[in-house]
């Protein structure tokens, strides 16, 4: 028997989330079994535990969109015994049983081998916001995006992927604006490597379809009417990467940036990213080292934590990552 978050619904107690006690035979039918060591509370996590969003496909369900892991089984060549092991997305957490688990049951083409280079600990710490904020980075770069270009803005700059986003650019060399609604973080945004800090206020109201040219690009997990403003801001021929809703899903825009002034815009789905651009942008992260810098980000709870960590990450109450210690 090993501890589960396990999220339930039914007639006599409706939505419910709770700590229990699971078997073997209650996870997947996936063909890896891994003994799990740490996963984490994503914003997407934080939705189906508190069940503000239905983003839930069935029930019951372990939410946890990330984890990492050691091998117990596989009925596979793929992995052996002993291999550590990454998951990020593929719907688990969602359709399928997710990490906030002692063990889960994966299917093994949703994991790859975690990076020498990037302890168990540190996967999480980055996870799904700083594999996505990566996923943005290249994005950029792909549209010819270079530190040349000019200044970059970072919105919901406080969050995962965020904070990530600036420090992955900030060790690349980039010059970064960070928008964000808490005064009290510019210390923290600053020291992730932000060079100007803005009131998210200047981009959550209602804008003009063409505003003033202000940046070279932009990624953003804002989504909504910020989006909006932002794309109306980017200078002729820049992108921006667009990869969160936290604001709405709505997109209150005109087509005036897109046709006369050439911006493009990028949208980044982490979840069912094929594997090549997986390992590309594990490897990248390996390689920026940023690992090395995730106590700057990260914070650690353990399993029976979760619940109230998702309260307060929706209530904007937490800065940076949350990595959960599933075995504390």
């Amino acid at each position: 028997m090993f501890k589960s978050l396990v999220i339930d619904k039914n007639d006599s107690q409706g939505y419910h989330t709770g700590i229990k006690e699971l078997s073997e035979e209650d996870l997947n039918d996936g063909d890896v079994l891994i003994k799990v060591l740490y996963s984490t509370i994503n914003y997407k996590d934080a939705l189906a535990i508190t069940g503000k969003v239905p983003v839930i496909r069935r029930f019951p369900m372990i939410p946890g969109i990330d984890l990492v892991g050691v091998v117990e089984q596989c009925d596979n060549d793929k992995f052996n015994i002993g291999d550590h092991v990454l998951l990020n997305g593929y719907g688990v957490g969602e359709k399928y049983l997710g990490g906030l688990s002692q063990k889960a049951r994966i299917k093994s083409e949703f994991l790859i081998p975690l990076p020498e280079g990037i302890t168990p600990f540190n996967s999480m710490a980055i996870g799904t916001a700083g594999y996505t904020a990566m996923l943005c980075v290249m994005a950029l770069e792909k549209h010819g995006i270079t530190p040349e270009s000019g200044n970059i803005l970072v919105t919901g700059a406080t969050g995962g992927v965020g904070s990530f986003a600036i420090r992955i650019l900030a060790e690349l060399g980039y010059t970064i604006t960070a928008s964000t609604g808490s005064e009290q973080q510019a210390a923290y945004l600053k020291k992730l490597g932000a060079k100007e800090i803005i009131d998210r206020a200047e981009l959550t109201a209602p804008g003009k379809p063409l505003m003033k040219e202000r940046w070279a690009a932009a990624i953003d997990s804002v989504g909504s009417t910020t989006l909006a403003n932002v794309c109306a801001s980017i200078n002729y021929g820049g992108c921006v990467a667009a990869c969160g809703l936290a604001q709405g899903m709505d997109f209150p825009s005109t087509v005036a940036p897109f046709i006369l002034r050439g911006v493009s815009l990028l949208g980044i789905d982490s979840v069912m990213r094929p594997q090549q651009d997986r390992l590309e942008a594990w490897s990248r992260l390996e390689q920026t080292q940023i690992a090395d810098k995730i106590s700057q980000i990260a914070t650690t709870v353990g399993l029976h934590d979760a619940i109230a960590v998702a309260d307060k990450l929706l209530n904007g109450e937490v800065t940076g990552r949350v990595v959960v210690d599933v075995n504390a």
